[in-house]
């Protein structure tokens, strides 16, 4: 069995959002009890990540990790057509991933306790992002 559907969110701009809810509501919908759900960004300057879920530290600290990185505005890079940003924001996706696989059983989603799948905004200014969401099992 197959099931796919597409998220939209909002961003405000940088940091991370909390987008685990929504998968699972797409794995339960789907009617899929043992399988996979595989998440998918369709954007080049924004990413998935699977991180902790409880204290936003961790996530802010990855934020931090990532600005070392991949800075704003270094003098090197030759792309920077949407502002001091864009070139950054593409490395940073590249860095951590536009895609996630999450075993499913019992229908819903087998992350670990303190596990949470957030979309990774990049760029410094609010953005519409979809995320496909596709379910393969039985």
């Amino acid at each position: 069995m197959a099931h796919q559907s597409t998220l939209e969110f909002a961003t405000p701009g940088r940091g991370t959002r909390n987008v685990t809810e929504a998968v699972a509501r797409v794995v339960a919908a789907s009617g899929v009890r043992t399988g996979v759900a595989h998440v998918f960004v369709q954007h080049t300057s924004c990413s998935l990540a699977i991180t902790e879920n409880a204290d936003p530290d961790v996530r802010r600290d990855l934020e931090t990790v990532l600005g070392r990185l991949a800075p704003d505005a270094d003098p090197a890079y030759r792309h920077d057509t949407e502002g001091p940003d864009d070139m950054a924001a593409h490395a940073r996706t590249v860095l951590t991933g536009n895609a996630l696989s999450v075993p499913v059983g019992g229908g819903r989603l087998l992350l670990g306790t303190w596990q949470g799948l957030f979309l990774w905004e990049h760029r410094t200014d609010p953005q519409q992002r979809r995320v496909v969401v596709t379910v393969l099992g039985d």
